[in-house]
């Protein structure tokens, strides 16, 4: 248990770090996102999404699972001691992302005019994604570096990428939009702050590659380690290439169902700008657990993995699902406090979308995490197979016969059977399973919590920004008390959370008080 517990405070301190970078790069570009919208108006921001559509659907094709390798790849060696192998893992895979991105970014362009033309109705965008494409090459140079960083456990780097490209895109959004470029600007914008993003993200993966040791050859045996990665990663590339697509064709539906306009796409996209605050706290947790679980084999480490599998799952629900109660219950007062009273149905979306987070307590942030780094990428690809086939057909039938919901319906139903099969695989060939009993109080806790929240709220007859703030504070007055009298808090959770969050610092001290008076609620409850 000890190693585990080891295991979960590096983990812990790698989310926090992780998480004030996207904390503040996100809220950044929410500011941004904030005033795009209500700039714009609600049609021409949803013009602005149709735009970024196009080659966000040619991106998905670039990447082949390359960063997924170098973050296993990286973590694997550094645990095995093999570090003068890295250049040659992070050279390899800069080269793979700047040659794809190159590629794909061209074929964008070539076929701006056909996509803007037939594809989305729409010729005046033409020009749009023809400037958009250039963000193709940019988010590869991107991913690159996030994965150098992440594998390496350099997570103040990535920082410094992300919250650069939040602030140089923001500004420059903002600042055009308002010069009167509309939709234009904000085009601009992006792309610009993506480029720069990219330029930074290389001269970083420098800082970390010229620190490391000279392969013993004194070659870099690019095509060998490249060749090597793609072995790995070819099965799990594929399948984030259909998850991707699948993404992205149910998004590629919407501007073409009749009844879908400009409008509503907006909506849509103000929704999922919100349900970003979820993952303010899920990506962390899941960009942490890969490189985490590379470093334990399952026959030498099988009490390590087991209880660090638990252990992922239960606080990740424990972090994840509360707060997607919190969205969904305050959706109404939050969208119309940021974006005002013109996204009138963004409220549903947000709720809606929120749903998926949920997923959590069943262990969905973990159990991929788990497979692609003990190589099962085969079976992952599998069951993303299986997602692919029920959605194609359902989510085309779904979304033009009601839009909007139906593409948010169809994404939450399509990947629970490949759910339930993996965790069926995890219980088979690795003796894992997800602690239910805690999950479950944990979702019974939030739910109490969440619905007693939303009635009050919308009894109030106050602004929307006051009946926010007073949502906010009354759903975690209740929260606490409810995870104790469900016991969905322990008072042995308590000890492993003071131990994990001891690596935070200053707010690591902020914490453990805050945790050890929820202690002493547990003890007076239990009297």
């Amino acid at each position: 248990m000890s190693k585990t517990v080891d295991m979960a405070r590096v983990s812990a301190k790698g989310s926090f770090n992780l998480l004030w970078g996207l904390v503040i790069s996100t809220l950044i570009s929410a500011v941004g996102s904030v005033f795009i919208a209500r700039l714009l108006g609600s049609d021409l921001y949803g013009l602005y999404g149709i735009v970024l559509t196009a080659p966000n659907l040619i991106i998905i094709f670039r990447d082949w699972g390359i960063n997924s390798a170098m973050v296993r790849f990286t973590a694997q060696f550094r645990a095995e001691g093999r570090i003068d192998e890295i250049r040659s893992i992070y050279s390899s895979g800069l080269i793979f992302e700047i040659a794809a991105g190159l590629i794909l970014s061209i074929i964008s362009f070539l076929l701006s005019d056909f996509m803007a033309t037939s594809v989305f109705n729409r010729p005046q965008i033409a020009p749009l994604i023809k400037i958009a494409s250039f963000s193709i090459l940019a988010s590869g140079l991107i991913t690159a570096a996030a994965s150098a960083f992440i594998g390496y456990e350099k997570m103040g780097l990535n920082n410094v990428m992300i919250i650069s490209q939040s602030i140089i895109k923001t500004a420059l959004v903002i600042v055009l939009v308002i010069l009167g470029l509309g939709t234009s600007g904000a085009t601009i914008g992006f792309t610009i702050g993506t480029v720069v993003a990219g330029l930074i993200g290389v001269i970083l993966i420098w800082t970390i590659y010229r620190t490391l040791p000279t392969p013993f050859t004194h070659k870099l045996e690019l095509r060998a380690y490249l060749s090597a990665m793609l072995h790995y990663c070819l099965p799990l590339s594929l399948a984030v290439i259909l998850a991707g697509f699948l993404a992205q064709f149910y998004a590629f539906l919407l501007p073409i169902h009749y009844a879908v306009d400009n409008i509503q796409i907006g909506n849509y996209g103000v929704a999922q700008n919100f349900v970003i605050l979820i993952t303010f706290f899920a990506t962390p947790i899941t960009t942490m657990l890969f490189p985490a679980f590379s470093k334990l084999n399952p026959q030498k480490d099988k009490e390590t993995l087991r209880n660090a599998f638990q252990f992922s799952v239960k606080y990740a629900t424990l972090l994840v699902v509360p707060v997607t109660a919190l969205v969904m219950c305050l959706s109404e007062p939050a969208v119309s406090t940021l974006f005002g009273n013109t996204y009138d149905t963004a409220p549903l979306y947000l709720a809606l979308l929120a749903i998926t987070y949920l997923y959590t307590a069943f262990g969905n942030l973990s159990i991929v995490n788990l497979l692609n780094s003990q190589g099962q990428t085969k079976y992952v690809l599998k069951m993303t197979v299986l997602t692919a086939a029920i959605g194609f057909p359902f989510g085309y039938v779904m979304i033009l016969t009601y839009g909007v919901i139906g593409l948010i319906v169809t994404s939450l139903i399509d990947v629970i059977p490949s759910l339930i099969i993996l965790l069926r695989f995890i219980r088979k060939h690795y003796d894992l399973t997800v602690d239910w009993a805690s999950s479950a109080k944990i979702l019974l806790s939030s739910a109490i919590t969440a619905i007693t929240t939303y009635f009050v709220v919308t009894a109030l007859p106050f602004a929307s920004w006051i009946r926010l703030i007073f949502g906010v504070i009354l759903f975690l007055i209740i929260l606490i008390p409810a995870m104790v009298l469900t016991k969905a808090v322990t008072r042995t959770d308590i000890h492993y959370l003071a131990d994990m969050v001891s690596a935070f610092g200053p707010i690591g001290k902020l914490l453990t008080l805050f945790l050890g008076v929820v202690e002493k609620l547990i003890v007076a409850l239990k009297q």
